[in-house]
């Protein structure tokens, strides 16, 4: 439990909702429960949320077998989370909301139109897009001051890095994320043992990704122009710059599709033909080639 009191916020975070139970909302569910939240992850798909509660229980068993996790603090995380189709269910009783379904402005707009009429009116509301600023659905909420992103990394479970990003000018501004809002999404990330990373201004991508896409950019382009191999390109980067996977095996993990929607909602932000989506990951994207959810991506994980 947060007593978000301490960090100069009004409320005490103990229920989290989350919105899309995917492997980033599965896992941002997860890892509350593990912190000691009570959590709900809703689906609009029954299968999906089944498949995510398996998914947890796995999860869970296999910490237990490694001995990461004792057999009773495995049962206590499972106890305090649920799966759900039901959206009013799943954030009534929330402290928190975090959003996280697929990145298609519309459908974000639609969910936080709807979580300002379920959420209970202290409940602060954040959304998990990795390109989509917080402006972008606050004012669908009615609640514009209460929103904030809380981009989680993948996999959420493991990654430490958590961005906070607000929106607006001042706390004076009653559209813009006030300090209260700030402090109760970093109470929370702090609780769940992660690292904040507080962005005061917007700008697509963020920092981590803005990062990433620089080095993506750059290694699609020597595929392309046939200066090294994807291979090599990978070997590279860990061996040379010491990063845990290169960004073909990274693009692989993350979904190509995901890579490809959000390079088209950048594009879509700024109208800046560098943000559309590579050729080459177009082509991969267009086959249906999305990386290890599909068995082949760069690589063939058959």
């Amino acid at each position: 439990m947060v007593n978000a009191a301490n960090a100069n916020t009004a409320n005490t975070v103990q229920n989290i909702a989350v919105i899309g139970s995917g492997t980033m909302g599965r896992q941002i569910g997860m890892a509350a429960a593990v912190a000691g939240f009570t959590a709900a992850v809703q689906d609009v798909s029954a299968e999906a949320a089944s498949a995510a509660e398996a998914d947890m229980r796995s999860w869970l068993d296999g910490r237990v077998a490694k001995s990461r996790m004792t057999q009773s603090d495995a049962d206590a995380a499972g106890s305090r989370i649920r799966f759900t189709t039901d959206l009013a269910d799943a954030v009534g009783q929330a402290d928190l909301v975090i959003e996280a379904a697929t990145e298609k402005l519309e459908v974000k707009r639609s969910i936080f139109a709807q979580l300002g009429e379920l959420a209970p009116a202290h409940a602060v509301l954040a959304t998990n897009s990795s390109t989509y600023g917080s402006s972008e659905v606050a004012e669908a909420s009615g609640r514009p001051a209460q929103v904030c992103n809380m981009h989680f990394f993948n996999p959420a479970l493991v990654m430490k890095a958590v961005e906070i990003v607000r929106h607006g000018g001042t706390d004076a501004d009653s559209t813009a994320t006030s300090d209260a809002t700030v402090a109760t999404a970093t109470a929370v990330v702090e609780a769940m043992g992660k690292q904040h990373v507080l962005l005061t201004k917007e700008v697509p991508g963020f920092v981590a990704n803005r990062l990433l896409w620089a080095i993506r950019a750059e290694a699609l382009d020597l595929v392309a122009n046939d200066v090294a191999s994807y291979q090599d390109i990978d070997a590279a980067a860990k061996t040379a710059l010491g990063h845990p996977m290169g960004p073909f095996e990274l693009m692989d993990l993350v979904g190509i599709d995901v890579t490809y929607d959000i390079r088209q909602a950048a594009y879509e932000i700024t109208g800046d033909e560098k943000d559309k989506p590579h050729p080459l990951i177009a082509e991969k994207y267009a086959a249906g080639d999305y990386g290890r959810k599909t068995g082949k991506g760069w690589y063939s994980y058959e």
